[in-house]
Parts: C-alpha cells; structure tokens; sequence
C-alpha cells in the first residue's frame, strides 16, 4: 500500500509511525482548494493509494482514480440509527444557504451551525440569526462563479440546532468496527490532547455522539498512530 502525505504536523507523526511499521509513503504539498499535489505523486498501483491531509484531497484522489483514496462519510445526521443519541442533528433546522433569509428569523436567537457535508466551508460555531443572515447575504449578493472552491456557495445545505454546553470531547478511530485508538480533545473550553476513553462528549445531559468526519483529514491529538496506521494498512490490505 503506497501512503501519500501532506506534508504538515499532523502528518509528520504519522511518518515516525509508518517508519517503526516499515510502510512506504511520499511527501507532498496540496494546491489549496484544487487539491493538485507538488510534486506529482509517482503511483505504481492506483488501487492500493491511501491520502492523508487536507479535505481536499479527495479531488486528486478521484481524478485519478486512487483506490481506497480518502476514507469519506456521506453526513452523519442521514445515519438514522444514530439519531437517539446525537449532541445535535436529529431535530435541527436544515436550510440551504439561499433559503436563510426568507427562512430564517431575525429574531435574536443563537444557532449552532454546520455544513451538512464535512466540508469545512463553514466551522461549526454560534451565531444570532442576524449574524447568520448577514453572512448568507454577503455570500448571496456574489455571482456563483466569483466563489472560490471551498468555500459557502448559495446551495450549500446548513445545519442549525441549539447550542449545548460541551463538558468533555473524545475522538475515537474506528477501523473495521473497532476502536484502534482514541484521544481526549477538550475538557471544557481548554483543549487538551490526552490518551484517555469515556465516550465521543458529555453534556450535562449525558453522553452524545458528536459527529463523524474523513478519517484521513482529522487531527490526530493524543491518538496512538503505530495501531491506527497498522489497522488500516491492514485493512486496506485485506
């Protein structure tokens, strides 16, 4: 399995972890946006490619058809099974970029508010209404084609939920249904990376499932890289 790195922090420490595995890889740097790699990777096997980095990756890695390329979710809230115990989704509000303000009252409120995608066009943050309507504005008041990729177009579909009070925030790997490795990420509004396990986050109501996201584009904090690293190379290899 030939693995293909961007080359950033993150990345770096999953390198220590493939070199102790004796797992080949290639740095690269990403065209922001566009996802062209420099240099351009030389791939013996376009069916034995794994990409590790920015989101964007997945345009190279479709492009030229690299299997099993970057591991993508489809949106964690069309996951019905998991609605009974989602920090948010299963009752939110979802509403195009266009529709926000016809649809959206500006009434003073707070939302939470998230790209259904992970596409991180939009972090996951609190706004007022008035807030989030003057932004879909902003963005509406551009022609389609002045918008860079990337970034919130007039159909992007957005999430929008009340905001919860996040005690403790957990990131688990799960590789073929079973968790490799895990990490705590926040406590509270410190973030802290430490190698412990509870469960996803905490709430003053409990335990909830967060979300989900591209397992090759998330941070690695406190995780055991050496066990993730040898899970999917295993897997992929299987």
């Amino acid at each position: 399995m030939q693995w293909i790195l961007q080359e950033f922090e993150d990345t770096h420490k999953l390198a220590e972890a493939l070199d102790g595995l004796g797992i080949p890889y290639t740095w690269h740097k990403v065209v922001p946006f566009i996802g062209e790699l420099i240099p351009e990777p030389v791939v013996a096997n376009p069916s034995a490619v794994l990409m590790f980095g920015s989101y964007t990756l997945w345009r190279n890695a479709e492009a030229n058809g690299y299997r099993p390329r970057m591991f993508k979710l489809r949106p964690f809230v069309q996951e019905k099974v998991w609605h009974p115990y989602l920090l948010n989704g299963a009752d939110a509000l979802f509403l195009t970029l266009r529709e926000v303000p016809a649809h959206l009252a500006d009434d003073g409120r707070e939302w939470f508010l998230r790209p259904v995608d992970d596409s991180k066009e939009e972090p996951g943050n609190v706004k007022t209404a008035g807030e989030i309507i003057r932004m879909a504005e902003r963005v509406l008041s551009l022609d389609e084609d002045e918008i860079p990729a990337g970034s919130l177009r007039h159909d992007t579909l957005l999430m929008f939920t009340k905001p919860v009070r996040i005690l403790r925030e957990w990131r688990l790997w799960i590789v073929n249904d079973r968790i490799v490795t895990y990490s705590l990420y926040k406590e509270g509004s410190r973030v802290i990376h430490r190698h412990e396990i509870i469960d996803v986050c905490r709430t003053e109501q409990g335990l909830r499932l967060l979300e989900t996201n591209c397992l090759n584009a998330a941070g690695f904090y406190a995780a055991d890289l050496t066990k993730l690293a040898a899970a999917i190379d295993g897997l992929v290899r299987d």
